[in-house]
């Protein structure tokens, strides 16, 4: 897969999208992804709502992710000293759901997290 953001992109995100590109081998059981995030990552996505303190529930959700899409197109990337935005398709068996990422990185690990996407379209499209 083409990587989905750009060298100007935050060392973290760059790592970040590269095992969320690598497919389920890569992932494995996200040990690799966990030490990106924060103890008390701040999460919130469409299906999962906010969850406070989230590593953990968050990988099993990209988990599912991984399983079910089949490429990340990238549309847009912004990246600030106050965090990053990234925006993308994902290409599901079903067909394109949009994404939108909103990062805050403190001490090189990411923080905040806020996915935008609309989960009835990724479920129907074949997301888990």
């Amino acid at each position: 897969m083409a990587n989905v953001v750009s060298a100007s992109a935050p060392p973290v995100l760059q790592e970040y999208y590269r095992i969320l590109t690598g497919g389920p081998e890569a992932f494995g059981a996200g040990e690799g992804l966990r030490p990106l995030l924060s103890d008390h990552l701040d999460f919130t996505g469409s299906l999962a709502g906010h969850r406070p303190d989230a590593p953990d529930a968050f990988l099993r959700g990209v988990s599912g992710f991984i399983q079910a899409v089949q490429r990340i197109d990238p549309v847009q990337e912004v990246h600030d000293g106050a965090g990053s935005a990234v925006l993308y398709d994902a290409v599901m068996p079903g067909g394109v759901v949009r994404f939108a990422e909103f990062f805050a990185i403190r001490d090189g690990v990411i923080e905040v997290l806020d996915l935008v996407y609309d989960g009835k379209d990724y479920l129907a499209k074949g997301g888990r």
